[in-house]
């Protein structure tokens, strides 16, 4: 009852997915990310335990197909499910169990993997793949826009439209980016607003947070006031 991308830009260290479905809140459910291991989305009759457990493979050194053959080993509900997933080398594997619904099926390509089921055709996954390939030149987050967008337009979802999210890792135990769109009639134009918000408002904290190079994150609080007032916000910090 989704599609969605797997992703890793070498270049960047970066992990991402995008995910778009009819059903409420598809980002508390659906993507994983762990910095220096690899990305996930775990769809169709959702198994949450299946991310953390490809992830913990991964990890360990094996590569996405074998992660995901021995997550999958203990789900009596395996055909029912679908998952793919990316490691730091780029390689991908995805599965989709012989019960889902269909259109249901998977393409991939260069540190990519894009799947879905319950979908109004094979030509959902082959545009978002087409359209991601075609912007290359984009920052990670918008050519997962624009790939995502592409798909919509080539039928997306078979049942329509009410959730997206966008999750991105580099180097910390926690995202970078973390956009949910939970219930909306365009999820996908939400989504885009929303990285439209994030890239004024979030980008510049990212560098500012505590970090595994930066514990204490940035904390001169004269040039953080400085900000605040610089923006019409008279507040200052108790000395």
């Amino acid at each position: 009852m989704t599609w969605s991308i797997v992703t890793h830009d070498p270049a960047t260290g970066a992990f991402a997915v995008a995910v778009a479905t009819k059903a409420f809140a598809v980002g508390a459910s659906c993507p994983f990310v762990r910095a220096g291991v690899g990305a996930v989305s775990t769809q169709s009759m959702t198994n949450r335990y299946l991310g953390p457990a490809i992830l913990d493979a991964m990890a360990r050194g094996l590569p996405p197909d074998a992660a995901i053959e021995g997550a999958l080993a203990g789900d009596a509900g395996k055909g029912l499910r679908q998952v793919h997933a990316v490691d730091r080398l780029g390689r991908t594997a995805a599965w989709t169990g012989g019960n889902c619904v269909t259109w249901c099926g998977s393409l991939a390509g260069p540190s990519i993997s894009v799947a879905g089921n319950m979908l109004a055709g094979e030509p959902t996954i082959a545009e978002t793949l087409a359209a991601w390939t075609a912007h290359d030149g984009l920052a990670l987050p918008e050519r997962l826009m624009a790939a995502m967008d592409a798909g919509e337009a080539a039928g997306g979802d078979r049942r329509g439209r009410q959730s997206a999210a966008m999750v991105m890792t580099t180097t910390e135990d926690f995202p970078d980016l973390n956009l949910r769109v939970d219930d909306h009639a365009a999820p996908l134009t939400e989504l885009r607003r929303l990285l439209g918000i994030w890239r004024v408002e979030g980008q510049p904290r990212v560098g500012m947070a505590p970090s595994k190079a930066n514990p204490s994150g940035f904390i001169d609080m004269e040039a953080i006031e400085a900000g605040w007032i610089a923006r019409g916000m008279e507040l200052r910090f108790r000395r």
